[in-house]
């Protein structure tokens, strides 16, 4: 069933008229079915396999309070398919709820015609250890990885540094082996040195019930050289909170220095499939990146 408008109201028509019982989608798609109100939960499960950055944990937990079950992979354009998911385990059923969440944005079992992956060292390719905590650069190589990019040579040839595909996206390893994605390379955001994933305060954001959307992306700063800046989308017939209320609230659940200096209240710009457009709301903060891109005419 293909809809020409994505929204949870689509959704659950679709699954309601013509029995439905798996669909793909972005996390942002997640959390307008989580936002719906009076819905009971489905008669049947509805599988749904998400990918790109991690469901919050508020949204993961209102879904699957629907009936959905989902699975969260990874994938990327370069890559054939989707190169490792979230494959879950019996024994984690009998966790607790706020444990499964955070199992459930991890990716550990990999395709069956794909060959390796790893975490390491852009540089070194030194892969990191599995504490879960230390980061590096998720890489790739198999039969299924593209051969290079179309009439762009120098773009290959950076892409397969070391023999590996450089996929620009952040992880960690976990003790059994599981990864998990916590930003793209682009979206770090690099205060006084300390290195702050956007990935992280976004979670947080959306732990606040008035949130619907959030987005967090650099704005330069003449002191630390970048800080977070927030777009926040809210809720409909919510109580507007404050800039100054949200920044407490993140300031309750994270580092001081990895909150947001200033929020934004306005419409996330999307994509047709809802992915949230950061290299607009990047040219809106003003972040080095998108200053450069610019004057490049990229």
């Amino acid at each position: 069933m293909c809809l020409r408008k994505v929204s949870a109201e689509t959704v659950f028509d679709a699954i309601d008229t013509h029995a439905v019982d798996h669909f793909c989608a972005a996390p942002i798609v997640m959390a307008m079915i989580a936002n719906t109100t009076g819905r009971a939960a489905l008669a049947t499960p509805v599988r749904v396999l998400t990918a790109g950055s991690p469901p919050p944990a508020a949204v993961l937990r209102a879904v699957l309070a629907l009936g959905f079950d989902v699975d969260h992979v990874y994938g990327i354009t370069e890559v054939c398919g989707t190169p490792v998911s979230c494959v879950w385990q019996d024994a984690w059923d009998a966790l607790p709820p706020a444990e499964q969440c955070a199992l459930r944005v991890r990716q550990g079992a990999r395709g069956a015609v794909f060959e390796d992956l790893m975490v390491a060292d852009s540089e070194t390719l030194q892969p990191v250890p599995r504490d879960g905590q230390t980061t590096g650069e998720l890489l790739m190589r198999g039969n299924t990885v593209m051969m290079g990019y179309l009439k762009n040579p120098s773009a290959t040839r950076q892409a397969f540094s070391g023999g590996w595909f450089h996929t620009g996206d952040v992880a960690v390893v976990h003790e059994n082996g599981y990864i998990q994605i916590t930003d793209r390379c682009k979206d770090v955001i690099i205060s006084g040195g300390e290195n702050i994933s956007s990935i992280e305060i976004e979670e947080a954001l959306h732990a606040h019930p008035a949130v619907l959307h959030a987005a967090v992306v650099a704005q330069p700063d003449d002191k630390w050289g970048e800080v977070p800046c927030a777009f926040v989308e809210l809720k409909a017939g919510v109580q507007t909170p404050t800039p100054q209320e949200l920044i407490a609230f993140c300031q309750q659940r994270l580092a001081r220095f990895k909150c947001p200096q200033r929020v934004i209240f306005d419409e996330l710009p999307k994509t047709a499939t809802g992915k949230i457009q950061k290299f607009l709301l990047r040219q809106r903060a003003g972040s080095r990146d998108a200053i450069v891109r610019l004057a490049s005419g990229a």
